[in-house]
């Protein structure tokens, strides 16, 4: 079955820009107003400023070191002035004390250290330790050719490095993984079809996809033509898929962005017999096994492609404990969530969204225009004062103070929305390579490494501005525009002055917002071949953990009393206990679905080929209809996947439940509401 991932709302990934500042001419302060230049003496002032950077970026009148010739992917000079009109208004911001100053710092790093810490990120601490961890091994046991390599080159890195400083005998790579090489080698998983619920299918050799070259922005499509369509697979890994290395653009003097929305291809994702996944689909647990993996894979990925993976080393900022602006997010939500129970994202970012989805969708130059200085500094402290005792007066709030406020709730997060160490890695991406398909590929695997509060907010400010592209015919903001709006306050954190590499990022940032806005349906699914190895490091830290039972003796004394006793040992969270009627075997096909929330609290059902979740969730509906919990009722039920290989898993309603119960066979089976 095909799905197209049509545009939707999403939430904007915040971005840092990882460059030291450097002041150049020209960036003084100054508050640009997009506004006719009559109501600002000030704003012709601005104005000028913005032409004169933006003639910086050009041929017309520019020294050397700043020539176009050296940006990788630029754009024309007028379509970059409202990018830095914006950095101007920040900057404004900044000088007149509304905005604190609280500049991240970057640690230097130390020879071997950015690989130790690596090898922690992705869980393989177990290698550094030397101590036996079963999660690392199961970890190890499921990696890909390429990914067991990404982890082979990082290893030998650190293990040369240790020697050479000589700070402590390293343990030999044949102790830990029992080979004769010097070099520590992986037991790969082989590279087939996976569903989309991410089991390989039994029996289908490895696909190998040549990478098109017909999906890149400077592809020569012209404004007006239709978009170039590709299909995208998650069924094998981004890294094993690269057969063909891309060519690079050093070297290349004028290549440029296309601005028209018809210059980005329009991407199709084939929906398998195990549907799609959404990230709040899977348990925590599972999730932060796809972190790992995600960094695993996007590592063997920009190896593959032949492009470094540079990343930032930060010097983590507390940020304050209370209030609204400059908090952390995980603090806010922590405050949040004791007014709210379960809230994901922050009231105050939820109640600006809100504001402006209600009033400010057609207003024209919405996030462009910018608002009162003054105005903004008053509603800023008002808010911070009223706020959580609802005091606040919202209707006082015009549309283009909301706007501003809501930039400024950004950029003063004590760490941006989207996480600054790899922001560097995909911006040299992007320069270097021009195929779009790429270029999602790594955004794909950064927004899987994101921290889930970051991700959960993110995504919120996506789908908002998606509804302001929805309404360019009212509010003259197309995606191009939001996208060169956005940029700055997201990758130009805390209103840094602009130095030359971050003049020369400025068209590849707002290519990246581009991305995000158009893609971010596509970008919050897990990609397959990740759930499956995550199924693969759940089942073999089962079989380690039952082998480890078979030689406890303790445990199975414990065991042993605690059946004669009768008495169940624990299950994991989530888990149903059904009632002994309900635990006889069941015959292979048929499932046993249990619905708390149901008159009808359970069912045997007997599959076949053409069963789909939604059919088993009708079924329950159309035999409960009249006598449901009062609870379930005005809410969206799912059918969840629970225990076995996997944590928790809320079921695509197009998945083929007889593959997926083949996929995992000593899964229970449940209907709830599903996580919003």
């Amino acid at each position: 079955m095909t799905m197209e991932m049509k545009d939707s709302g999403s939430v904007v990934l915040t971005a840092y820009h990882p460059h030291s500042p450097a002041r150049i001419p020209g960036m003084e302060q100054s508050f640009v107003q997009d506004i006719p230049p009559s109501h600002s003496p000030s704003s012709r002032k601005s104005l000028s400023r913005c032409r004169r950077i933006n003639r910086m970026l050009s041929n017309e009148s520019v020294p050397p070191a700043f020539s176009r010739s050296n940006s990788q992917a630029s754009m024309d000079s007028t379509s970059m002035e409202d990018f830095w009109c914006e950095v101007e208004s920040i900057k404004e911001s900044r000088e007149d004390g509304s905005e604190e100053a609280m500049l991240l710092e970057f640690k230097p790093a130390d020879e071997g250290e950015l690989e130790a810490e690596w090898l922690q990120d992705v869980g393989l601490s177990t290698l550094i330790s030397g101590t036996e961890e079963e999660d690392g091994q199961a970890l190890l046991s499921t990696l890909t050719r390429t990914q067991a390599a990404a982890v082979q080159k990082r290893y030998n890195t650190y293990t040369q490095t240790l020697r050479k400083k000589n700070k402590h005998t390293v343990r030999d790579v044949r102790d830990i993984f029992g080979t004769a090489d010097s070099s520590p080698t992986f037991e790969t998983v082989p590279v087939s079809p996976v569903s989309s619920n991410g089991i390989q299918l039994p029996g289908q050799k490895p696909v190998w996809k040549s990478v098109s070259s017909k999906s890149c922005l400077d592809c020569g499509i012209d404004k007006g033509s239709p978009s170039v369509t590709e299909e995208l697979s998650y069924d094998v890994s981004f890294s094993e898929s690269i057969t063909v290395l891309p060519k690079t653009q050093e070297g290349l003097k004028n290549q440029r962005f296309k601005k028209e929305d018809s210059a980005l291809p329009k991407f199709i994702v084939q929906k398998s017999r195990f549907g799609l996944t959404e990230v709040g689909d899977l348990s925590p647990e599972d999730m932060k096994k796809i972190r790992y993996l995600s960094l695993i894979e996007l590592t063997a990925f920009y190896d593959a492609l032949g492009v470094e993976l540079k990343r930032n080393r930060v010097e983590r900022v507390r940020g304050r404990e209370n209030g609204l602006f400059g908090v952390p997010l995980t603090v806010l939500l922590e405050n949040d969530q004791k007014k709210v129970p379960g809230i994901k994202v922050p009231l105050i970012f939820q109640k600006l969204l809100l504001k402006l989805e209600e009033t400010g969708l057609e207003t024209e130059g919405i996030l462009r225009v910018p608002g009162s200085a003054s105005r903004v500094k008053n509603l800023h402290q008002e808010l911070e004062a009223k706020f959580y005792e609802d005091t606040f007066d919202w209707d006082q709030v015009r549309n283009n103070d909301a706007a501003g406020l809501l930039k400024m709730f950004i950029r003063e997060l004590p760490s941006p929305l989207f996480t600054v160490e790899y922001l560097p890695a995909f911006i040299t991406l992007v320069e270097k390579i021009s195929k779009i398909k790429l270029q999602l590929q790594a955004l794909h695997l950064l927004i899987m490494l994101m921290p889930e509060a970051n991700r959960d907010t993110a995504k919120a400010f996506l789908q908002f501005l998606k509804k302001v592209v929805a309404n360019e015919g009212k509010n003259k903001m197309n995606l191009w525009n939001v996208s060169m709006i956005v940029a700055p306050n997201l990758f130009i954190y805390k209103g840094k002055r602009a130095n030359q590499q971050e003049m020369q990022a400025a068209a590849t940032t707002a290519h990246i917002v581009r991305l995000l806005i158009r893609y971010q349906d596509i970008l919050w699914t897990v990609p397959s071949f990740l759930i499956s190895q995550v199924r693969k490091m759940n089942e073999a830290a089962m079989n380690n953990s039952k082998r480890q039972l078979m030689f406890d003796k303790g445990v199975r004394k414990l065991l042993r009393r605690k059946t004669m006793e009768r008495e169940r040992p624990e299950r994991p969270e989530g888990a149903v206990t059904f009632p002994p009627y309900l635990q006889s075997d069941i015959p292979e096909g048929v499932i046993r679905v249990y619905a708390p929330l149901h008159s009808k609290v359970s069912m045997a059902i007997q599959l076949n080929s053409q069963t789909k979740a939604k059919d088993i969730l009708a079924r329950f509906h159309c035999e409960n209809s009249h006598g449901s919990s009062q609870n379930m009722r005005g809410q969206i039920q799912s059918l969840h996947e629970i225990g076995g290989n996997i944590g928790q898993h809320c079921l695509d309603p197009d998945a083929f439940m007889l593959d997926v119960y083949h996929a995992n066979p000593q899964a229970e089976w449940v209907i709830k509401p599903k996580a919003s």
